[in-house]
């Protein structure tokens, strides 16, 4: 495919057919993906395959709290676990929340899912100092994990970037025996899409610029 659309046609995939992700194209997409960039070229991630029912199914189980609270918070209106303001959801009213199919099922289903790993050593949190929720360091990892969903996209295949999971990260490292000092940084399912979608609707260019500074205006083709 054309860069450009695999680039424009990547969508958050959660329904996969029966179809299987065979080792030789996933290898094939995990050997594109690698060359993503990452902080000083420490390369620090490291990826568990999981196809194992059973461990898939425990998966399953951790993800549940962190979709619970991240449901009862969309459904009070707030952004669910936000970083910036606090939520007013109440335990109680939490664990009334079910979780949605739309969590769960992806992970049962895909044929394989990916728990994405980094080496806390290798990232430069150049602003885990400042007084908010720390993002920089995510970008020793993060790219490799979009370049994994355009890869696959390339081969035919699709998945999502899920993050619930890692809201009970003690259990999912003991589950695939993760060891300090890596942190779980996504969890994402891999199959055949039941349906790949061919147009996204995403904000245009004058809605994500503003020139020389915030009151400037956009960029304009």
């Amino acid at each position: 495919m054309d860069l450009y659309d695999v680039m424009r046609t990547t969508a958050a995939v959660r329904e996969f057919t029966d179809d299987p992700l065979p080792d030789d194209v996933l290898h094939t997409i995990l050997e594109n993906a690698r060359f993503a960039p990452s902080g000083g070229n420490r390369q620090g991630s490291q990826l568990v395959v999981v196809r194992d029912a059973a461990t898939r199914e425990r998966l399953v189980e951790i993800t549940g709290p962190g979709a619970r609270r991240y449901q009862a918070q969309k459904d009070a209106g707030e952004t669910p676990w936000s970083g910036y303001v606090p939520s007013q959801v109440t335990e109680e009213q939490v664990a009334q929340t079910e979780v949605p199919d739309y969590v769960a099922e992806p992970l049962r289903r895909a044929p394989v899912v990916l728990v994405v790993c980094v080496d806390l050593r290798a990232v430069a949190a150049l602003d885990k100092d400042l007084d908010r929720v720390g993002v920089v360091a995510g970008a020793s990892v993060y790219p490799l994990v979009w370049n994994i969903l355009l890869a696959a996209r390339n081969e035919g295949f699709g998945g999502t970037i899920t993050t619930m999971a890692i809201a009970e990260e003690p259990a999912l490292k003991e589950l695939l025996g993760i060891p300090e000092p890596y942190a779980v940084a996504a969890v994402v399912p891999l199959g055949k899409p039941v349906k790949q979608l061919t147009r996204l609707t995403r904000a245009g260019v004058d809605q994500l610029t503003r020139l020389e500074h915030w009151q400037g205006g956009p960029l304009q083709e």
